[in-house]
């Protein structure tokens, strides 16, 4: 999957979306010319990125904004879609992933995990990502060694910033052993100048001093002997405010060339290590390799456990099939994964689909589709939900991105589980209850994806209610259901059942039903569910629209 990632980045690359500066070589413009270019860029970008959706907004100007390089952001803002935008964002990762062999990207955990210890560590009346502490330790990761000095108090300064004694704000140093692209044995200062709790990152050492615009206090060992004026500290030209040294070398790491270059490298993204890529030379993008539906429902188990049946429906026409005496053969492989909005893996599943089609029954099976389905137990929250699909004899694939939103089902208010709209929907077994693809209890739900059904069909209609009030005298629910169907605001249908004459009603109640077809008109329509309670008198409402067609018109789905 992450050799995948890195051949959607190499045609971003070969598209020049995020081309590299030797794939945009150009002969040399006039500076004005430039500036203007510079201008109407920025001007283009900003433009673009008033146009993003917040989550997109977020995701740019606070997840990633530190490693984004300047490339990837002109072209993020440059999609056109949020399909678009959550596939660069899976890409954005997969690229750096060290270990692209495992399920797990220990690079984007490793990144969340850094913004939310920063948020925890170094917020000071705004977040924590963005102080310069929480800017250095998300590009970085944690120093080596830290030596702080969060009360500031008496120092003693080293013989090439002066020498001398004098008294600091609050202040940090952070040592690291090596910073790729920049050197090693690192070491970089914070300081606190207004006491509020915001460390800034300096490249003047002489920025912690607390006594520098008292005159006669802190003096360095020059001054303080008369060989030294306090007075030449703000005529220097390097811009430091450090006491003349005790005619000792300048060290390298007060070079004010290297302090500026050092200042200048540590706040930038990183640089990307495009493993791989060069040999990938025509990949292309993969998202419209093949394409395939989905959906998601939502069935309250406990009040803090939900179960997501995830359900895949891939067209057979997608499909590579192989010839394998006289069966036709065709096999995926689906892989999905949920996180949450901070990366950490939830629930992964692979698994392994195979179609075997005779000669004769290949012709049909190609306009029918191939469904799966696997159902999840998560806690209410929102996750994000990553499935893709590989056709093992073509090596086509094809990839979904989308959010999760998991509800939280309240005690005491009357809810409903997604209405559920089946081709197919049958009690199963008792051995089988609970078991098995497409499974809800003991009834067995397999859902129309695109809600079309055809004058030949039945639709089936699975609905659970919650948090029924039970009656003191009977100790059963009360409560009535309406059924109506609705065409052209016109009710073609309508039926109304109590709890009575529903099995097993209690506080949760499950309604099943299935209506034929064979009346209605081609058209568009809309089932609507109304659940009056009449213990509790609450109401609840679900409704979903749905197509007829003629049969000739709608190949069946299997």
């Amino acid at each position: 999957m992450r050799l995948w990632a890195r051949s959607i980045w190499t045609a971003f690359l070969c598209a020049g979306l995020v081309c590299p500066p030797a794939a945009l070589a150009r002969p040399q413009e006039p500076e004005k010319q430039k500036q203007e270019d510079e201008k109407d860029r920025k001007k283009r970008e900003k433009q673009l990125y008033k146009e993003l959706a917040s989550p997109y907004k977020k995701w740019l100007n606070e997840e990633v904004t530190y490693i984004i390089t300047d490339e990837e952001r002109a072209a993020f803002l440059r999609l056109n879609t949020n399909e678009e935008r959550e596939q660069f964002i899976e890409s954005f990762w997969g690229v750096r992933d060290t270990t692209p062999d495992t399920v797990e990207n220990e690079e984007r955990e490793e990144h969340y995990r850094r913004i939310a210890y920063a948020n925890e560590r170094f917020a000071s009346g705004i977040p924590g990502w963005r102080t310069d502490r929480g800017r250095i330790y998300i590009i970085w990761g944690p120093p080596a060694e830290v030596d702080s000095h969060p009360s500031g108090g008496t120092y003693q300064r080293p013989f090439e910033e002066g020498g001398g004694s004098t008294s600091t704000y609050p202040f940090e140093q952070w040592r690291y052993r090596h910073m790729e692209g920049i050197g090693s044995d690192i070491i970089l200062e914070f300081v606190d100048p207004t006491l509020s709790g915001e460390y800034r990152l300096t490249m003047d050492p002489s920025e912690k001093d607390a006594l520098l615009y008292i005159p006669g206090a802190g003096l360095s060992d020059l001054e303080a002997m008369g060989m030294a004026s306090k007075v030449d500290r703000f005529t220097r030209t390097d811009g430091t405010h450090l006491p003349t040294g005790r005619g000792v070398g300048e060290s390298s790491k007060l070079n004010v060339f290297n302090r500026l270059e050092q200042y200048a490298k540590v706040q930038r993204p990183p640089a990307l290590k495009f493993k791989e890529l060069e040999e990938v030379v025509t990949s292309r993008l993969v998202r419209n390799q093949i394409s395939f539906d989905y959906r998601f429902d939502f069935l309250r188990v406990t009040g803090d456990t939900v179960l997501v049946p995830i359900t895949v429906q891939i067209p057979n026409k997608e499909l590579t099939f192989q010839n394998k005496e006289g069966v036709h053969v065709a096999t995926m492989n689906l892989f999905a994964r949920i996180t949450t909005l901070t990366g950490r893996r939830v629930q992964v599943f692979e698994d392994v689909i195979t179609r075997e089609i005779p000669e004769s029954l290949l012709k049909a099976t190609l306009k029918a589709s191939s469904i799966y389905q696997k159902a999840v137990p998560l806690r209410p929250g929102l996750y994000r939900l990553d499935i893709v699909i590989k056709d093992v004899n073509s090596g086509n694939v094809g990839v979904v991105n989308t959010r999760l939103p998991v509800p939280r089902y309240e005690d005491q208010k009357l809810a409903t589980s997604t209405l559920i709209l089946a081709d197919l929907i049958e009690r199963v077994p008792t051995r089988q209850v609970g078991l098995g693809q497409f499974v809800i209890g003991a009834t067995k739900v397999r859902p129309r994806l695109d809600r079309t059904f055809t004058t030949e069909d039945r639709m089936g209609i699975f609905l659970q209610v919650y948090n029924l009030g039970i009656d003191e005298t009977t100790h059963r629910p009360s409560a009535s259901v309406q059924f109506r169907i609705l065409h052209d605001q016109s009710e073609i249908l309508s039926e109304v059942r109590t709890s009575d004459q529903i099995e097993n009603a209690g506080e949760q109640m499950t309604l099943e039903n299935s209506v034929a077809l064979g009346t209605f008109k081609p058209g568009r329509y809309k089932l609507e569910i109304q659940v009056t309670d009449n213990v509790s008198k609450q109401k609840i409402a679900s409704s979903v629209d749905f197509t007829v067609k003629p049969a000739e018109e709608t190949s069946a789905k299997k």
